[in-house]
């Protein structure tokens, strides 16, 4: 199989958050055949879910991959696991979450995996770090990611995404 370029979102507000995303990270670039090339720093942001919740932290990396999408999920889901994730209530706390944003420039809509991710352009806690590792990343289907944000539908993120730091 060739060489893939993904984007990976990432987030956590529990159990040392911080350590979580970079943990994901370490664990993503041991992943076969893939190779993590960059990640867009911390980014912090409102909970999108119930608000009786910590603020998150969250990332996106830039991967590239040999593993077919399902493959990835697998390995992202197995990830999720090992970090204790536990899913209690629908967009509620968690220890980590790993989305495959993008993948290549394919489409897919699989009955556990959707891509291009269908909140890539409402959610500021994603865009902005895409965004910062691709200024004219194009989103499969919809076209270039600064234009689809600009659009009335995309700019009203509640999240107030900002950034917080590299990651070292």
């Amino acid at each position: 199989m060739k060489t893939i370029t993904v984007f990976i979102g990432l987030g956590s507000n529990i159990a040392q958050p911080r350590e979580q995303v970079k943990s994901a990270i370490s664990a993503l670039a041991r992943l076969p055949d893939t190779v993590v090339i960059k990640d867009a720093g911390f980014y912090e942001s409102s909970p999108m879910g119930p608000k009786d919740q910590p603020d998150y932290v969250n990332t996106v990396v830039e991967c590239e991959t040999r593993l077919s999408a399902s493959a990835l999920l697998e390995h992202c889901q197995q990830i999720e696991l090992t970090q204790g994730r536990v899913k209690k209530r629908h967009w509620g706390e968690r220890s980590i979450d790993l989305d495959i944003l993008l993948y290549g420039d394919q489409q897919l809509n699989l009955e556990n995996l959707i891509i291009p991710h269908v909140g890539i352009c409402q959610r500021d806690f994603v865009y902005l770090p895409l965004l910062k590792l691709n200024e004219e990343i194009e989103i499969p289907g919809k076209g270039q990611l600064q234009e689809i944000i600009k659009m009335p539908e995309s700019a009203e993120s509640v999240y107030a995404c900002r950034y917080a730091g590299r990651i070292s």
